[in-house]
């Protein structure tokens, strides 16, 4: 059975076909919420502020590699859970870690802007105008912040393999919609994808723990890993322990290769 991501605009329809998706499924249901709340390295309340995503721009721009070292976490952290199979994930850009992942339906959920305006004024008790903005400025910042973390815009139809608008349709016609596109054959796991999504798990969890080395580049083919880094070469030797000791707790890492580059 797939894995099956579902990105959708601010507030809007996203959890719901989620929940109803996983139950109708069977699956495992998570959010980015609970992902952010396990980050122990980034207790930073800034990023977990939907609304104010230019607050997370300053908070990871702060720290050094802020940018590389987050976008790592929140990858390992998914893929992780992505790997233990019948999932479904709503939140932004888990399509954008799985994207060359046969087994994953990537799913975009959009609304009509009448609906999203008519329940923001509703939900905040504003006016039309306020209403407007308010989920223009939070397209906008979405939008921004996937060109941050990753270079992509979560708005580009090709990273999808199904957009769905809730309007004539409803969150029960999605939920059935999804369903029957997760039973077709493309989108069943095979020993190449399988073994695709193990290799970028073992990626993402090496960088994770390599924290201390953000440009370290880990690259696992058919499960052989390689970390490649440039380090001054009087330092090797001290490295190669100490990055042998934060490994020691990866599961089913039993071998790498550690690669030294000169270090100018």
């Amino acid at each position: 059975m797939p894995i099956i991501t579902i990105s959708r605009g601010s507030y809007h329809h996203g959890k719901s076909i989620a929940e109803k998706l996983a139950k109708k499924l069977g699956y495992q249901c998570f959010s980015r919420d609970q992902i952010l709340q396990d980050l122990d390295e980034f207790q930073l309340p800034e990023i977990k502020m939907v609304r104010c995503l230019h607050d997370a721009f300053s908070a990871l721009d702060r720290m050094p590699h802020g940018k590389k070292r987050f976008s790592t976490t929140i990858r390992s952290a998914i893929l992780q859970i992505f790997q233990e199979g019948n999932v479904v994930y709503h939140g932004l850009f888990a399509h954008h870690f799985v994207r060359d992942i046969s087994h994953v339906l990537k799913i975009r959920i959009i609304a009509d802007t009448a609906n999203r305006v008519a329940d923001e004024m509703t939900r905040e008790n504003i006016s039309l105008e306020q209403a407007h903005s308010i989920l223009k400025k939070d397209d906008e910042e979405r939008r921004k912040w996937g060109m941050f973390l990753y270079g992509i815009d979560v708005m580009d139809p090709e990273t999808y393999n199904l957009i769905i608008r809730i309007g004539h349709l409803s969150e029960d016609d999605a939920v059935d919609i999804i369903a029957s596109a997760s039973s077709l054959p493309s989108f069943q796991e095979t020993p190449e994808s399988k073994a695709a999504l193990v290799d970028s798990a073992m990626e993402a969890l090496v960088s994770r723990k390599l924290f201390d080395f953000p440009l370290a580049a880990v690259v696992a083919i058919n499960g052989q890993l390689t970390i490649s880094l440039k380090v001054p070469e009087g330092q090797k030797e001290i490295i190669r322990e100490r990055i042998d000791h934060m490994l020691l707790t990866v599961p089913s890492l039993t071998q790498y290769t550690l690669q030294f580059e000169p270090y100018y």
